[in-house]
Formats: structure tokens, sequence, C-alpha cells
């Protein structure tokens, strides 16, 4: 088992996040999906009487999606794997600002594979040491890896200079450019997402490859993610949960005849 908790620092309220990362998420999806391959949404809908992080949190949001992903992986993995039997299940448990993801590879892995997101939303630089109340044999395994949405290198075929934080100015709110090497330690309004990655493999004799593999996708995948999320802060700044849930409506729409037609869409292995 491997954990990993990611560190990401926003200038951003938590109550913002919210909007953002739900408007981040449709417009991600979108841009991946086509050819075949992509996301497919099968639930969106309210929970009740699901407890998490202890009890504190109990309802929200419920999503299922399935993941098409055959040509998103490398070839070496691909190859392990039979055709047809790549897709990753998702489930979420949206209790913001609390959320547990997860994910499964039903079609083949089963029981043998699962990653499991849990994320805390809160204000901060990221001082939080224990922020999802882990017991002590799960601390001593957990290690924790910052990420600087301006700073940390993205590979070249990720970047785009209209999601550079370094480069992008909000007209809205006047955020940005996040030029300062040490602007974590000084941005107002400020905010922390605290991603627990609990990664479980038992695919013998690839598992310490395969959990290498996973640990650098989460890492370039909220780092970009993250990057996006901010520098479209004012195309979604302002917007209200109920906007979001017409959009969400809208993008599962074009996702179900986007998945049918066109060419593979996003980033590949």
């Amino acid at each position: 088992m491997q954990l990993t908790e990611f560190r990401v620092v926003l200038p951003l309220t938590v109550e913002e996040y919210q909007v953002g990362q739900l408007f981040a998420v449709a417009e991600a999806s979108v841009n991946e999906t086509g050819g075949g391959e992509g996301i497919e949404v099968l639930k969106n809908e309210p929970y009740t009487d699901v407890p998490l992080l202890g009890g504190k949190y109990t309802s929200g949001q419920y999503t299922y999606k399935i993941y098409h992903v055959n040509s998103k992986l490398p070839r070496w993995l691909r190859a392990l794997i039979p055709k047809g039997m790549t897709d990753i299940h998702e489930e979420a448990w949206n209790a913001y600002p609390y959320c547990r993801t997860v994910l499964t590879n039903p079609g083949y892995m089963k029981d043998s594979f699962s990653i499991i997101i849990e994320t805390l939303h809160a204000p901060g630089r990221g001082e939080m040491e224990n922020a999802h109340e882990l017991p002590q044999d799960k601390l001593a395994l957990r290690n924790v890896v910052y990420i600087d949405i301006a700073n940390d290198p993205v590979p070249a075929g990720d970047y785009k200079q209209e999601t550079d934080p370094k480069l992008f100015k909000s007209e809205k709110t006047g955020r940005g450019q996040l030029t300062d090497p040490d602007w974590k330690d000084k941005v107002e309004p400020v905010m922390t997402c605290y991603k627990m990655v609990t990664f479980t493999c038992k695919f013998f004799p690839f598992t310490s490859k395969i959990e290498s593999y996973a640990g650098t996708v989460y890492r370039r995948m909220f780092t970009i993610f993250h990057r996006q999320l901010f520098c479209t802060l004012d195309r979604w700044h302002g917007m209200t949960i109920a906007d979001i849930r017409e959009l969400e409506e809208k993008t599962k729409r074009d996702l179900d005849q986007a998945i049918k037609e066109g060419d593979v869409r996003g980033s590949t292995a």
C-alpha cells in the first residue's frame, strides 16, 4: 500500500474553490473525451447518510463515472491488461469541504487494485499536520508532497500559456500573476487542498512499477488541474452551485455524444 498526501496551496477561498473545482472538472471532462475514449457519467445525484472523516460529513453529491482510458495508459501497462478491460470506474461522495473518491478496475484487476482519494479543503497554507486524522501506523507510512502550481515543472506537452499562473492575472479579482518564488507565503486569500491518495495494487511482479507510475500520474494530474482551475478564475468566479449543476447536465449530454464520435482527445501516455 502506498500512502501519499498531496498539499496544493491556492490563492482562493474555500467557498470559491467549490465552484471552481466543479467547473474545471466539467471542462476537463470534455477536453479528454472523444473517439470511443474519455469519461462516461452514469450518476450525478444527492446522497445522505454516508459518514465520512469519522462521521463529520454525511451528505452531499454522489457521482459514478467510467473512464475509458486505453490509449492514455503507457504501452507496457496496456500489454499487461487484456484489450477491453482497461476501464476505470470512479465513485465519488462530495460532501464539500470533504470528498472521498474510489477508483477500481472491476473488469480485470478487481480486488487487486484500488485508488482512494480523500480530500479536505481548508483555509491556510498547508500547515495542518494531520488533516485526515490518520492513526499513528498510517502516519508512519504517509509521504507528504507539496505542489506549487506556479513553480513546479510540467511536461512540455502539457504546458499552455493560458494556464500558466505566472502569466495569468484575474481581471475580476486582481489576483496573479504568481511570479514571486514565495507567493504561497504572501497571497490572500489562501487555502489548501489536502489530497490523501491510498494506492493498493497486488499485481505481481509489476506492483512496484505500477505504484511508481501511479505516483507520477497523480502529481502531474493534480498540478495541471489546479493550474487550469486558477487560470480560468474569471470564467467561473461569481457562478452559483445551481449554475454548476446546469453546466454538469449540459456536459453530460456533450460527453455522451462526444464519446461516440470524432478522434481520441486529451493527454496520452
